[in-house]
């Protein structure tokens, strides 16, 4: 009797290890693939950031007293580059006050393109056409990337609230991921009077 109810017990602990050995496995892979996707939103801003400067420069050829504008681009672009997120430290506020520098970048952006509006010779630039079809590009991505995130998110947050993964979640310290959620005033057309 005392043989088969030492057996009972090595095998209820047997269970348990591999319930929590794979429990801690899956969220550490979801984890990581939430701060993949976090990473990948972050290199599609950056190339819209990095793109900002030569079509400026190409602007600012044809448009040289549209000083503001270009001040504009540079000031949202500076501010928005000095924002840095940190996966293991991801709070909606945090997330919040990245968007709404990427939302003055995207703001500054459209002024600029508007500003190239009214000058003709500009628009048949075939520089500034190429960058103009890299921006749009770059906005698709970002918009795919802040998807996949989003999505990686979900995964991760579902598997460390469903019980009973919750329990190891919380003896870890796997805590609820934010994610990017539209800004206030999204729903309106933006601003361009420059």
């Amino acid at each position: 009797m005392k043989n088969k109810t030492l057996w009972i017990l090595v095998a209820v602990l047997v269970v348990v290890g591999m319930w929590a050995f794979s429990g801690y496995n899956g969220m550490v892979d979801k984890e990581e693939e939430a701060t993949t996707a976090l990473s990948n939103v972050q290199a599609a801003y950056q190339r819209r950031a990095d793109m900002m400067p030569q079509l400026a420069k190409i602007v600012k050829a044809y448009a040289k007293h549209e000083r503001e504008t270009f001040e504009q681009v540079t000031k949202a672009r500076n501010a928005a580059t000095q924002i840095h997120l940190d996966a293991s430290n991801l709070t909606p506020e945090k997330l919040k006050q990245y968007e709404a520098a990427q939302n003055q970048v995207a703001q500054a952006f459209s002024r600029l393109i508007a500003v190239s509006e009214r000058y003709p010779e500009l628009k048949a630039s075939e520089n500034f056409k190429s960058l103009q079809i890299q921006e749009e590009g770059t906005e698709n991505r970002i918009n795919e990337a802040r998807r996949k995130f989003n999505e990686s998110v979900q995964a991760y947050n579902q598997t460390v609230r469903h019980f009973p993964n919750s329990m190891l979640a919380g003896i870890f310290g796997f805590n609820k991921m934010a994610k990017f959620e539209a800004a206030s005033g999204a729903e309106n057309a933006p601003d361009l009077d420059i």
